[in-house]
């Protein structure tokens, strides 16, 4: 099918201003504040601790934010903080994006997967104590930390990972790079282990451009995570360096489109559960295409981008020619990610899998699911879905 030109391409989430943000920009320039610290990345990290620390279910929290260059950034200081060093082993989730458990392998540890249960498509809680159990038997020691993933929005059982991971005495940071403003019986996704990610980049539920930043358990842990995330200066008048520091912070200027997102990330995740209600109701009646949605009613996903499955005996053609039809309707699409314990670089980790997520892989998309996506986009990605088979 050759390529729609009459028609704009609809992308899978595109990043989507307030107006607010060149008022922070023009700030920043005006004052020469255009560095890695000043008064937006003081304010940005203030509106984000206010957003993560409120919670519908009577829980009083009390965490803090520090701004970041990047959500990788976020996870490998998580992982300083943790304590993570050569030698060491890291539970990962497979199913994720690489900038999960690259960052373990910066501290020259090894990352260990651990495949996904069907529900949630993250960490599965029971093939996660396997794992634990078996790595003790093996090398003797206990697994130094462990990630979940919120893949795309959708939370993780994480009151089963926190038991589990507190039984063992095993920290847990939260990769909460796609859940930024997913919650879990009210309580907000990366607010629950150790340290929480999020992620910040132009397709995220709000953007800094590009940036993240990591959710720390007090003041003193934010205090020693700003040490690492800036270069790890001694405080001297001159430069001294006793530990490995890293050039992690958020500019000021990235700081100022942050704050301008803050004024409308409400909006953004009632529009994400807006596309997500949409597909839901269209694709009932379309046999072979099912909506991924939370699977208890406690979990609140921000439907970061909306995923189907496709099965092909039931709709005719798989996801891949599916693809294809979209792409040539200047509808983007994308395949689930590709897990981690399937990717060549680690063909050699540790695994601890159950089919579910190479499944789902070789029938899954992603669907255009951001705040620039309108309903007249929607009706035109269903038509062509519908009609795919034709």
């Amino acid at each position: 099918m050759s390529q729609n030109t009459d028609r704009k391409r609809i992308l899978l989430c595109l990043a989507h201003m307030s107006g607010e943000e060149m008022k922070y920009i023009q700030e920043a320039f005006d004052t020469n504040w255009v560095v890695p610290l000043g008064p937006n990345v003081n304010a940005f990290e203030n509106d984000l601790e206010n957003f993560v620390n409120t919670t519908t279910g009577g829980n009083t929290l009390n965490k803090k934010v520090i701004a970041l260059s990047a959500g990788t950034a976020a996870v490998h200081l998580g992982l300083v903080a943790l304590g993570v060093k050569a030698g060491d082993e890291v539970i990962c989730q497979s199913f994720t994006f690489a900038a999960s458990a690259n960052p373990v392998v910066y501290q020259g540890a090894t990352p260990v997967f651990v495949d996904s249960e069907p529900g949630t498509w993250n960490m599965d809680p029971n093939l996660l104590e396997d794992a634990i159990k078996d790595r003790i038997a093996k090398t003797g020691k206990k697994p130094k930390a462990i990630i979940p993933v919120y893949l795309y929005g959708m939370p993780a059982y994480i009151d089963e990972i926190m038991e589990i991971a507190q039984r063992y005495d095993i920290p847990v940071l939260e990769d909460a790079a796609e859940g930024f403003g997913s919650n879990y019986r009210g309580q907000t996704c990366g607010t629950f282990g150790s340290y929480g990610v999020m992620s910040f980049n132009g397709n995220k539920m709000i953007t800094t451009s590009g940036g993240g930043a990591l959710i720390c358990p007090n003041d003193e842990a934010k205090k020693r995570i700003l040490f690492f995330a800036t270069q790890a200066r001694e405080p001297f008048p001159y430069y001294q360096h006793e530990h490995i520091g890293y050039n992690y912070r958020m500019s000021n200027i990235c700081a100022g489109i942050g704050r301008g997102q803050m004024t409308i990330a409400a909006d953004h995740i009632a529009h994400h559960h807006h596309v997500a209600g949409f597909y839901a109701d269209a694709f009932k009646d379309i046999e072979g295409i099912d909506l991924h949605v939370a699977p208890k009613d406690y979990m609140d996903p921000n439907y970061w981008l909306c995923t189907v499955t496709v099965d092909p005996k039931a709709f005719g053609i798989d996801y891949e020619q599916l693809r294809q039809i979209l792409d040539a309707a200047a509808i983007e699409s994308r395949p689930l990610w590709k897990p981690m314990h399937m990717q060549p670089i680690y063909k050699n980790a540790p695994a601890y899998v159950n089919g579910v997520s190479e499944a789902l892989f070789k029938i899954g998309l992603c669907l255009p699911s951001g705040p620039c996506v309108t309903d007249d986009d929607l009706n035109y990605i269903v038509d062509t879905i519908a009609n795919a088979r034709k």
